[in-house]
C-alpha cells in the first residue's frame, strides 16, 4: 500500500509541471516504471544532482550550477551589448537561436502594480549597476509584447534615457505567418515597424 502512495505522491507532483495534466502524468510514471534502468533512476539522478548544485547567477540571474554563469564569464560575450529579458526561459530562447552574442539580463517578472511588483522586486537596480561596471553601450529590450512587458519596457527606457542606447526587438509578422491567422494587434505592430526594400 505505501508503494502506491509513493507513487500517487509521484503522478501529483509531476502534474504540477507546466504542460502536464493528472493523466499526461500518470502515463509519463507508468513509461519512466516500466524504463525504470533507461530512464527512472538516471532522471532521478539527475534531478537530485541539479537540485543540489543549481543556482541563479548572481551576475545576472542565469540558472546554471555555479555562481556566475558561463555567459558572464566568457570574455568572447563582452561585446558592450546586454539584452534585458523577463525570465530565464527566454533567455535560453535567445540562446537556442543562437543570434545574439552578448550578455543578458534577467529581471526575473514585469511591473505589475496590480500583483504588487515593483522595480525592486526585479532586478531593476542591478541593471544599472552592470551599466556602468561593464561598460555596456547598448541594451536591448527583449520583453514580452504584453501590457506588463511593455509597461516595464518604457519604466527601463525612463531609467536608462541618455546613459546608453536603447533597441528592443522587433515585432510583427512571424516567419511563415499569414495575415489572415493573426490578431490585429500583431498587424498594427508590424505596419508601424515596416521597413524599406
Amino acid at each position: 500500500m505505501s508503494s502506491n502512495r509513493d507513487i500517487d505522491n509521484l503522478i501529483e507532483l509531476m502534474a504540477k509541471l507546466p504542460g502536464l495534466g493528472p493523466r499526461s502524468a500518470r502515463r509519463a510514471v507508468l513509461h519512466l516504471i516500466r524504463k525504470r534502468a533507461l530512464l527512472l533512476t538516471p532522471l532521478a539522478d539527475a534531478m537530485l544532482r541539479v537540485a543540489e548544485t543549481a543556482r541563479e547567477c548572481l551576475n545576472c540571474g542565469n540558472v546554471g550550477t555555479s555562481d556566475i554563469c558561463d555567459i558572464c564569464e566568457s570574455e568572447e560575450r563582452a561585446t558592450g551589448e546586454l539584452c534585458v529579458v523577463e525570465d530565464v526561459a527566454d533567455l535560453w530562447a535567445m540562446e537556442r537561436a543562437g543570434v545574439f552574442k552578448g550578455r543578458y539580463h534577467v529581471l526575473g517578472g514585469t511591473l505589475s502594480a496590480l500583483d504588487g511588483v515593483g522595480p525592486d522586486e526585479l532586478r531593476i537596480p542591478r541593471l544599472k549597476d552592470r551599466i556602468t561596471a561593464e561598460g555596456i553601450t547598448e541594451v536591448i529590450l527583449a520583453l514580452n509584447a504584453t501590457v506588463d512587458g511593455q509597461t516595464t519596457a518604457h519604466y527601463i527606457a525612463d531609467q536608462l534615457e541618455a546613459q546608453v542606447r536603447l533597441t528592443s526587438l522587433a515585432q510583427g509578422v512571424p516567419i511563415g505567418g499569414e495575415l489572415d491567422y493573426l490578431d490585429d494587434g500583431t498587424i498594427t505592430a508590424a505596419l508601424r515597424a515596416r521597413k524599406e526594400l
